[in-house]
């Protein structure tokens, strides 16, 4: 098979960017049309004005808690589903709760690509051991495999000495499932004296893939790459390699999706390399979820990659965006610094720091001063016990020293003590 798993993956970025958001306005008009949640959670936008990236920044950002409480006022998908789509399909339901349905059609969730950059080919046995109950994690990487073409053995989680005898007796290529399970499996088999040498590949997701672990994996014979994925989208980015199978820095955006990285508690993109939160829009019209985020945190990494590949490269998961926290028994939320720091434009960028002072919480707010601006400490403390209710320094950094992690709160007090 060619190194790419078709022409969209090498296409010029404006040519897929054209493409995109040639077909979203219609997109968008349709699913307000069939799912009545979105409709109304996008009400006073007209779709026929979101063509680009800018138009898209204007809309709402739906975060995860907000589609929830559709859900739980609408059940089970809060409107924001096309239910005449759904007929022979599976529904899942993930923590949260959130109800999730499964798109028709071969590889709803796009994991085959995934499964092709990790050098996976047809006719291969991929070992899945992602859970098939409840969540869609088996599904999506089974449909994947499926569609590749690749024989799928539904292990699911757990009974790892049958998981063992399974594997040993079918000896697939492929391992699908946590990073770390494999080698929970690989180490049984050693001391049950059971053959896994056939599996040579994995596609591993749903937790960190650590540089040592991977190490591991390739000093016994498995050369294992990383994916990012989803219950609501699939996956929506994964990594590639070199010829010699060495992973490449960074993951590549999958087909069919609009990605962008934002603020924490805010609807404000980020520029290229700033961490922030993954937000996603898909065109999935049977549950077309409009600029959700995801709640994980990454950064666009600028240049293109060595793979050949010309989709946006993400740096992979960075951790969580949710940095609600409560402070001397109030909950501060990134929304109300995102709210202290909009009313002060000589801002740049703002991290709220929470620590203790003896036995007492206490927070300060560092800011950064945009080119040339300078900043009232003392209005914006005021701005920030307004906003919170609270109390708070202002301190004024330098700029460019707060970190890019990301974080618009920090909780740094020391829960061991």
């Amino acid at each position: 098979m060619p190194d790419h798993f078709d022409a969209l993956e090498t296409r010029a970025p404006t040519e897929r960017e054209a493409d995109n958001f040639s077909r979203l306005p219609a997109f968008l008009a349709q699913a307000m049309a069939k799912a009545p949640g979105l409709a109304a959670w996008l009400s006073g936008h007209d779709p026929a004005t979101i063509t680009d990236r800018r138009a898209v920044a204007r809309l709402p950002v739906l975060r995860k808690s907000e589609l929830m409480e559709f859900q739980q006022k609408d059940p089970p998908f809060g409107g924001f589903a096309d239910t005449s789509q759904l007929k022979g399909g599976r529904v899942f339901l993930s923590p949260g709760p959130l109800w999730e349905p499964q798109a028709a059609g071969a590889d709803p969730w796009q994991a085959a690509r995934a499964f092709h950059a990790a050098g996976v080919r047809p006719g291969e046995i991929v070992h899945n051991a992602f859970a098939y109950h409840m969540t869609p994690g088996g599904f999506i990487l089974d449909e994947g495999a499926r569609a590749m073409g690749c024989t799928v053995f539904a292990a699911g989680t757990g009974n790892t000495e049958m998981q063992v005898d399974a594997a040993a007796s079918l000896k697939p290529s492929v391992y699908a499932g946590t990073p770390d399970f494999l080698k929970v499996m690989l180490d049984k088999a050693a001391e049950m004296g059971r053959d896994l040498s056939s599996i040579r590949r994995g596609l591993v997701s749903g937790g960190a893939l650590f540089p040592s672990l991977r190490e591991e994996y390739r000093s016994r014979g498995v050369s294992v790459l990383q994916c990012y994925a989803t219950a609501e989208f699939g996956v929506i980015a994964y990594e590639t390699a070199q010829a010699d199978g060495t992973p490449l820095p960074g993951m590549v955006v999958n087909e069919g999706l609009i990605l962008e990285i934002v603020r924490p508690g805010t609807n404000e993109p980020v520029p290229d390399g700033e961490v922030g939160e993954v937000v996603v829009t898909s065109f999935n019209s049977a549950y077309p979820l409009v600029r959700l985020g995801t709640g994980d945190l990454s950064a666009v990494i600028s240049e293109p990659s060595p793979c050949g590949r010309t989709n946006t490269r993400i740096r992979g998961w960075l951790g969580r965006a949710d940095q609600r926290t409560k402070v001397k028994g109030m909950f501060v939320d990134p929304k109300q610094i995102a709210a202290v720091l909009a009313r002060h434009p000589e801002i740049a960028r703002g991290r709220l720091v929470v620590t203790r002072d003896g036995e007492r919480d206490a927070m300060a707010l560092h800011v950064e001063a945009a080119d040339g601006a300078g900043t009232d400490a003392a209005a914006v403390e005021a701005t920030l016990r307004d906003v919170t209710k609270l109390g708070g320094a202002v301190l004024i950094a330098p700029a460019g020293s707060l970190p890019n992690d990301g974080k618009v709160i920090a909780d740094e007090r020391d829960y061991r003590a």
